[in-house]
């Protein structure tokens, strides 16, 4: 970063810490249909210089926190539809309605830190996570608290799932295409909103569909499409808003990888597995507990399958075909994995940290495992038996 650059980045952090310790943004919306009175605090805090924590403001990669764990909604696609459109909400001023897909549970997601909508979360994550998020993983080594309100389901009272980001559908539309939006108008600001299932799914891609209750933000933002599709659609008319974001210092409103990459992402985000075949196997960071690695893995029981070794098995080399991610990975959000998340973001590999630890799963997870790859095989993917001799399972 430029000296100048990094200058303005400098003062208006600083700028943001004083209003958010001094400053508040009224709200025209809440929450009320959810939380049906359960304790829930609204963030009305200006969390950057730009706007409150409903603006979607990133200003600087660390912003990012990593999570993974729960089922989340992913709204970055969501705008004029068909398949994920936002809508005003006129039963809820001041919110619209998007349409977004349901992320399985175990995919990791990324969520930023000035978007945080429950004030004691994003406190709580400030303090532990530093002002712009870079005390936190991926970056920092302390876990952030807004991935446990998420994962318990407890961040908004009443919503199935919340919508955060991922690099989940990364493959067929890539991040990279966005189209920047100048001129101030309204938008939908997602990251966090609570969301309801709806049962639906998309046949495009087999993915399910939820609804998301996000706020109305109006200023400059930029939209997750690519401009020749968008040409001069930046505002919509009708009923219909862009779910968007806006990064006033550039950069765009997708994550770039941090040194070197995101682990359990396939494609070119995320982080290589094991290698070669047999693979080297890189010793444990010495902050890593390999009993609690191994105790997340046989945690994550569910009628008597680890989900945390099948998820492994799949969630690396699958890319396109969800439905088998979807059942490797089904019930891991029940499961908490901050400790195989931590240790494979230190050593910078995918799906690796059963092997570095030395976790073995039981007879009944090995099958399951061996199904999954036979299941891969079939569809021409290369599971990650084939291409480094681990998490192979047994018939």
């Amino acid at each position: 970063m430029h000296s100048r650059s990094a200058s303005i980045l400098l003062f208006l952090m600083l700028a943001g810490s004083a209003i958010v310790a001094c400053g508040q943004e009224s709200a025209t919306f809440n929450f009320n249909d959810f939380t049906q009175g359960d304790p829930f605090k609204l963030n009305i805090l200006p969390t950057t210089p730009f706007g409150p924590a409903w603006a979607d403001i990133v200003l600087t990669p660390p912003n990012f926190l990593l999570c993974q764990g729960s089922a989340i909604a992913l709204c970055f696609y969501s705008g004029p539809g068909p398949a994920t459109p936002c809508v005003y909400d006129e039963q809820h001023p001041g919110r619209s309605n998007c349409t977004c897909y349901e992320i399985p549970g175990g995919v990791p997601y990324l969520v930023d830190i000035n978007a945080i909508l429950n004030l004691d979360v994003y406190l709580a994550t400030v303090k532990a996570c530093g002002q712009d998020g870079s005390n936190c993983l991926p970056r920092g080594k302390n876990h952030p608290p807004v991935c446990d309100s998420i994962n318990n389901n407890t961040l908004i009272p009443g919503a199935d799932l919340i919508s955060t980001f991922s690099y989940f559908l990364n493959s067929t539309m890539p991040v990279s295409q966005q189209t920047s939006c100048g001129t101030p108008a309204p938008y939908a600001g997602c990251m966090t909103a609570p969301c309801r299932e709806t049962g639906n799914i998309d046949p495009t891609n087999g993915l399910p569909l939820v609804d998301c209750a996000c706020p109305i933000y109006k200023g400059p933002y930029e939209v997750a499409q690519d401009p020749t599709h968008t040409g001069s659609m930046c505002s919509l008319g009708d009923d219909s808003v862009w779910s968007a974001a806006y990064a006033p210092l550039g950069g765009g409103i997708a994550p770039p990888p941090p040194p070197p990459c995101y682990p359990d992402v396939a494609g070119a985000n995320g982080c290589p597995l094991l290698s070669p075949k047999p693979p080297i196997i890189p010793p444990p960071p010495p902050d890593i507990d390999c009993n609690q690695v191994c105790g997340e893995y046989a945690g994550s029981s569910q009628g008597g399958i680890e989900v945390g070794f099948t998820c492994d098995s799949a969630l690396c080399t699958v890319t396109n075909d969800f439905d088998i991610v979807l059942q490797a990975c089904a019930g891991l959000q029940k499961s908490p994995v901050t400790e195989i998340l931590k240790l494979e973001t230190e050593v910078g590999y995918s799906c690796a940290a059963s092997q570095i630890c030395g976790c073995s799963p039981n007879r009944k997870t090995n099958n399951e495992i061996f199904s999954l790859n036979q299941r891969q095989r079939e569809r021409g993917i290369a599971s990650q038996c084939d291409l480094n001799g681990t998490l192979c399972g047994k018939p």
